[in-house]
């Protein structure tokens, strides 16, 4: 049977610097977002054939069907620098 050393990690080791917590933390509000804007894209693309509704959100007819048709990756934002 194999015997199992114990060796003492290197101090600066990038086992011990990376905060896991943190960029878990980071990953889950990155999919929320995506998970959000995808939930708008989707109620935008049900909106775009109702002129009443678009006016009062300002965008036109072809601006909501371009925004609605973006995929759900695809969060290009000033506001993802903040997650």
């Amino acid at each position: 049977m194999p015997t199992l050393i114990m060796r003492p990690i290197r101090q600066g080791s990038q086992v011990h610097q990376k905060n896991w917590g943190a960029l878990l933390a980071q990953a889950r509000g990155r999919w929320g977002l995506r998970w959000a804007r995808h939930s708008q894209r989707k109620v935008l693309s049900e909106l775009a054939d109702d002129p009443h509704s678009l006016a009062d959100v300002g965008v036109t007819r072809d601006e909501a069907l371009k925004a609605a048709a973006r995929p759900f990756w695809d969060i290009t934002d000033v506001y993802i620098h903040s997650i």
